[in-house]
């Protein structure tokens, strides 16, 4: 299989060696996202949920770009800082994920870049 690199400007660019996703076949493999905000490539402003909305809506920009939709993510990674902020990721999914929903885990981790404080990145498969 061929594999193909999925980048789009309504994501923030990468900032290290990888691409935003790879499709391979029908799936596709997201790179993580952190509350960057694609047009200045700075953090959103404001406190965690803000920043849980803006990594969805990075994810979200991927997705489009892979010809997908969030709604068709087979499995979803969320590392926190903080897992007491746990609730809020919840409350935040539910907005952008309807049943069934995806394979999930969530991760407690010392840091994050540029102390994002989330970070997602997941699999989605066309089909």
């Amino acid at each position: 299989m061929t594999r193909e690199i999925i980048a789009t400007e309504n994501a923030p660019a990468a900032i290290g060696t990888y691409s935003q996703a790879v499709k391979v076949g029908t799936t596709v493999y997201l790179s993580g996202q952190i509350p960057l905000v694609p047009s200045t490539m700075e953090m959103v402003e404001g406190d965690i949920e803000a920043r849980i909305h803006q990594v969805f809506k990075n994810l979200s920009a991927v997705c489009e770009a892979a010809g997908g939709s969030l709604q068709q993510i087979a499995k979803l990674n969320i590392f926190l800082t903080d897992l007491s902020n746990f609730a809020t990721v919840n409350k935040v999914m539910a907005e952008y994920f309807q049943q069934p929903y995806p394979a999930r885990a969530a991760v407690g981790v010392a840091q994050l870049p540029r102390d994002a404080g989330v970070e997602m990145d997941g699999v989605l498969e066309l089909v």
